[in-house]
């Protein structure tokens, strides 16, 4: 912690230097710095001083028995307030406390798969409703008879990032189909890509040779709702072949800072990971959707079991699951992420 607090005081000074806000691309890269730090020495100043109450009021107990509920209730509240200081605490990568875009990609089955990527866009949407996150909708392409076949949603918050980047990979259903007429039992499968929102926080320097823009209409349900505009905004980077686009806002101005951010978080996550020399399996838009590759299986028939094949995390209870409780999956995923960094070193 002492670490953490020398690096947190150096970048306070920085702060309060005069001509700090001068460069405000800077300012925004240094603040972003002092999230994670803040996100972890903030609470665990809290938790030393809660230490030092409950020790006080030990001691006061040993003479009146009376304190005892007091104690246990006290005590029960820091033991919630331990538990969610342990999970920041593993938040410290330098983009952990950035807001995070997290993209649904349905995979081959039809419909059966577009209404499964549409089931995992509204339980992310409930997961970030229920911890107090914004959530945009920056991307969607519906499929035509039911679900979608892929969208793009920006999570806005502290630490979106850093707790959704388990959610990285594809994910596998496995149901009695309301499309299938016979009622069988299908398998189907939907990736997730979880990037930093990184604008403003981080210079990516893409060359203007190396970017091509198209324009497209937004598309929609049809009607007096059909976008006859060509608002729709993608990006392609020409030498990575990586792309980003965003529909979902009528401006073109704010489609093509939409997209540009994306593809800017993209390119900045793929040199991340080569500076890592990740071996893992990270699912792209390159990847296969299928069989084999699944981070995690829900299961709703003949029995219920959502289980993720990382960290054997499971329970039961898939309506909750599918609710937007996934904070044990997410919690198992960066304690098993910690002992592994712990190891390296």
């Amino acid at each position: 912690m002492a670490r953490k607090r020398a690096e947190r005081q150096k970048f306070t000074d920085l702060m309060l230097a005069p001509g700090f806000w001068d460069n405000s691309e800077k300012a925004q890269q240094i603040i972003q710095q002092v999230k994670p730090l803040n996100g972890v020495l903030t609470p665990y100043d809290e938790l030393e001083k809660a230490a030092g109450d409950m020790q006080a009021m030990i001691e006061l107990g040993d003479d009146d028995p009376s304190m005892e509920a007091e104690l246990q209730t006290e005590l029960e509240q820091n033991e919630k307030k331990l538990a969610e200081f342990e999970s920041r605490a593993v938040l410290s990568s330098p983009h952990d406390a950035s807001d995070a875009f997290l993209k649904i990609q349905a995979g081959g089955g039809g419909t059966e798969a577009c209404d499964w990527a549409q089931i995992l866009m509204r339980m992310y949407t409930r997961w970030a409703e229920r911890n107090g996150f914004e959530v945009e909708l920056i991307d969607e392409l519906r499929n035509e008879e039911a679900g979608i076949r892929n969208a793009v949603l920006r999570i806005n918050g502290d630490y979106a990032y850093g707790m959704l980047q388990s959610e990285t990979g594809v994910h596998r259903l496995v149901r009695i189909s309301p499309f299938d007429s016979n009622a069988r039992r299908h398998t189907s499968f939907a990736a997730v890509d979880v990037t930093p929102n990184i604008d403003g926080t981080i210079n990516i320097d893409i060359k203007p040779e190396d970017l091509r823009r198209d324009t497209f209409r937004s598309g929609g349900p049809g009607g007096q709702h059909q976008n006859k505009t060509e608002s729709g905004v993608r990006f392609t980077h020409l030498p990575t072949g990586v792309a980003a686009e965003s529909r979902s806002e009528r401006s073109q101005h704010k489609n093509n800072a939409n997209a540009l951010a994306m593809l800017k978080a993209k390119l900045y996550t793929i040199e991340e990971q080569k500076r890592k020399a990740s071996v893992e399996m990270q699912y792209d838009e390159k990847g296969e959707v299928a069989w084999g590759y699944q981070i995690r299986n829900y299961v709703m028939q003949p029995y219920t079991l959502v289980k993720d094949v990382r960290t054997d995390t499971q329970t039961s209870q898939i309506d909750k699951v599918l609710d937007g409780e996934i904070h044990e999956f997410i919690q198992a995923f960066l304690r098993q992420k910690a002992e592994k960094e712990h190891k390296k070193k």
